[in-house]
C-alpha cells in the first residue's frame, strides 16, 4: 500500500508549483509516495507545466475554481495513501521530512495530524501551530486593533509560550502542510466545504481531536514556505474569505450568538477603515493606494461578510469519486518507489488555489 498521498492544490501559481514538485520528487524516498496535483482553472501554464514536466503526477484540471477544501477533498477521494499530506504549492520540502512525519505517525498510532515546521524561505521559523481561538482573540486577529491586543492573548493563540524546537501537542496546525492519517479521515470525514479558503484546516483539526486524536506538531520535519503567493492576487476576495470563514467557524463550533456578534463586528471594522481610507483619499495622502483600499472595503461591505451554507462529506465517502469530478489526468497512477530513481521527466523546463494565513499581521500591510 502506498505510505504518503501528497495532494497539492494549485491557483496560477506556476513556477512555485514546479518547484514544489521538484522538490518532492527530489526527496530521498525511503517511503512509497504518490502525488496528486489538483489544478483550480488556472489561467497560466499551470496545467501543461505539469502534464509535461511531472507526468507522474496524478493531475486533476478542474474547469472552476471550486476552492481550497474541495479541490482537496477531489485529492484525497483518489488518494490511495495511509496518510495524505495536503500541500501547499508554495512549499519546498527539506530532506526527509516525508519520511520522518511518515514514521512518527507510524510510531504514534494515537495521532490523526501531523504538522511539520514551516520555515521563511530566509531560515527562520514560521508560525504555523495554534490554539483554538475564543471569541476575544477572533475580535483582534488580522483586524487593525491586532496591535493593541493583549499581548498574553496572542501568545496564547498563536502558541508562543512554547519553543520552536519541541515536539508537542496543539490545537490545530496551518494547512499550508498538514498530515492526517487515513483512518483518522474516514472517521471525522473530508473537509468542509462550506469554506471556499481559510480557516478550514481549524475545522478540520477540531473534528479530529473532538474525535479523539491527536494534533501534533512536528519540527524534526522541515518545510520552507512562501506566504500568500495565490491569495495575493485577489486582495477584496481574501478579505470576504478570510472573514466569512471566520464568522461561519464560530458559528459551527460555538453558535448563532458569538457568529453574529464577531459579523457585526467585522463589518463596522470595515465600515471604520473605509471612512479612514476615504479620508486619506480627500487630504491626497497616497491616492492609488487609498483608492485601491476603498475599493477593497467596499466590496468586502456588499458581501455583508454572510459565509456559506454546506456540510462536510462524511468518511464513508472518502473513497467515493466518479470520472467527471477528474475531468484530466497526468498519469494513471502518481505512485512514486523509493527505488525509482527518476521520478519525473528528465527533459529540461519549457521556457517562458489556495491559500495562507498569516500571523501577527493586518490583512493591510501598513500604509505602504
Amino acid at each position: 500500500m502506498t505510505d504518503l498521498s501528497i495532494v497539492i492544490v494549485n491557483w496560477n501559481v506556476c513556477d512555485l508549483v514546479r518547484q514544489c514538485l521538484q522538490s518532492v520528487f527530489d526527496t530521498r524516498r525511503t517511503t512509497l509516495v504518490e502525488v496528486i496535483v489538483v489544478d483550480n482553472a488556472s489561467t497560466d501554464d499551470s496545467v501543461d507545466m505539469v502534464r509535461t514536466e511531472f507526468p507522474r503526477a496524478h493531475l486533476i484540471a478542474n474547469a472552476d475554481n471550486r476552492g481550497f477544501p474541495a479541490a482537496n477533498n477531489q485529492g484525497i477521494a483518489v488518494a490511495h495513501g495511509r496518510y495524505v499530506l495536503l500541500l501547499n504549492p508554495d512549499t519546498q520540502v527539506l530532506g526527509d521530512a516525508l519520511a520522518t512525519m511518515v514514521a512518527f505517525a507510524d510510531a504514534n498510532p494515537g495521532v490523526g495530524v501531523v504538522g511539520p515546521q514551516l520555515l521563511n524561505p530566509d531560515g527562520s521559523v514560521q508560525s504555523s501551530r495554534r490554539r483554538f481561538p475564543t471569541l476575544a482573540s477572533a475580535f483582534f486577529e488580522s483586524t487593525w486593533l491586532q496591535s493593541h491586543a493583549p499581548r498574553r492573548m496572542l501568545q496564547r493563540y498563536y502558541v508562543l509560550d512554547r519553543p520552536d524546537d519541541a515536539v508537542q501537542d496543539v490545537d490545530w496546525v496551518t494547512g499550508a502542510a498538514l498530515m492526517a492519517r487515513r483512518e483518522a479521515i474516514q472517521q471525522v470525514g473530508l473537509m468542509d466545504e462550506g469554506f471556499f479558503m481559510y480557516s478550514e484546516e481549524l475545522d478540520w483539526c477540531r473534528r479530529f481531536r473532538e474525535a479523539g486524536w491527536r494534533v501534533v506538531y512536528l519540527p524534526t520535519a522541515r518545510i520552507i514556505h512562501h506566504v500568500g503567493k495565490s491569495s495575493e492576487q485577489v486582495l477584496p476576495a481574501r478579505h470576504i474569505h478570510f472573514q466569512t470563514s471566520k464568522v461561519r467557524y464560530f458559528r459551527k463550533h460555538h453558535g448563532a450568538a458569538s457568529a453574529g456578534a464577531l459579523r457585526l463586528f467585522l463589518f463596522g471594522n470595515y465600515l471604520w477603515q473605509l471612512g479612514l481610507e476615504g479620508a486619506k483619499w480627500l487630504v491626497g495622502h497616497k491616492r492609488p493606494l487609498r483608492a485601491q483600499r476603498i475599493s477593497a472595503y467596499r466590496q468586502v461591505l456588499r458581501s455583508g461578510l454572510r459565509p456559506r451554507n454546506s456540510t462536510p462529506p462524511r468518511g464513508g465517502e472518502i473513497r467515493r469519486f466518479t470520472p467527471s469530478d477528474a475531468p484530466e489526468t497526468g498519469a494513471k497512477s502518481g505512485r512514486l518507489d523509493p527505488r525509482d530513481s527518476s521520478p519525473h521527466n528528465s527533459s529540461p523546463p519549457r521556457s517562458g488555489g489556495f491559500r495562507d494565513r498569516q500571523p501577527r499581521e493586518r490583512m493591510d500591510q501598513g500604509d505602504g
